[in-house]
């Protein structure tokens, strides 16, 4: 049983006659526990309407929007390295490009542009040259995700249609904003809560750590627009770049998930039965 105190008519009530939306922030590795997240709603019968995701929540938000399972976005996963997904570049603006990342998504997706996913996927970066978060709704979905993924100084940015994009993170890293008015309930899924305390005095940690201080705070604004937030605190020491321990941290997103979405469905019911 998933509840102790709740079955699945309570689950079905509080989501099956609304809008479900998912805002997934960025976090590098961490952002496997996004796929225990999922993993979690798919378990509880939760299916979104929308999902909105930010460097590696928009890779597991196209992933998921295209029809892929849960487990077989952590199959996928557990089948790559990091390396598989960069390419050393000439460091005059990043020192690995994502050209990687591109063919593991072309692999598995049967549709080229955001648009033709079957889910309604929104995929959020950071408009380099205007100083702006965008959310992309439409477009080339390896180009648009390697934009939202693209830390810099660690990767270079991409050019689309002459504009320059760097990480979604640098600006909005929990993507709420760009999902709040398309739906009804709100999950917003944040691997990135706290930066870890330790780092190596190297150019790449101290670009990654600058990129975790900096995404934490800047979440704030969006956690206030959920309606229900999960935070996976237990894996937040791990570094962007470390993705042993997958099976560690995707088990991090499915426990959070379940006990977050059962607190707040006991605690809405409980406020429902009071105003009755």
């Amino acid at each position: 049983m998933i509840f102790a105190t709740l079955g699945m008519d309570d689950v079905a009530k509080m989501f099956g006659n609304k809008r479900v939306g998912l805002a997934l922030s960025g976090g590098g590795a961490r952002g496997f526990a996004h796929v225990g997240v999922l993993m979690a709603m798919e378990e509880l019968g939760i299916v979104p309407d929308v999902i909105a995701g930010v460097s590696a929540g928009s890779i597991v938000a196209v992933l998921y929007a295209s029809g892929m399972k849960a487990a077989d976005i952590a199959k996928a996963f557990g089948e790559m390295s990091m390396g598989d997904l960069t390419e050393i570049a000439i460091p005059k603006n990043g020192f690995f490009k994502l050209t990687g990342l591109k063919d593991f998504l072309k692999k598995r997706i049967p549709v080229a542009r955001i648009e033709e996913l079957p889910m309604r996927a929104i995929v959020c970066a950071t408009d380099f040259d205007n100083c702006r978060p965008v959310a992309f709704e439409e477009g080339p979905i390896g180009d648009c995700v390697a934009a939202s993924c693209s830390i810099p100084i660690v990767f270079q940015p991409v050019k689309i249609n002459g504009t320059t994009y760097v990480d979604g993170g640098v600006m909005r890293n929990l993507p709420a904003w760009a999902v709040r008015d398309k739906c009804d309930v709100l999950l917003g899924v944040n691997v990135s809560p706290m930066p870890g305390t330790k780092y190596r005095n190297t150019l790449i940690d101290i670009a990654s750590r600058s990129y975790d201080i900096m995404s934490r705070s800047n979440a704030r604004e969006d956690i206030a627009m959920c309606d229900i937030t999960i935070q996976t605190r237990g894996i937040s020491e791990l570094n962007v770049f470390d993705i042993k321990p997958k099976n560690k941290i995707i088990k991090s997103g499915y426990d959070e998930a379940m006990a977050v979405i059962n607190d707040y469905i006991k605690i809405t019911t409980n406020n429902n039965d009071n105003n009755v």
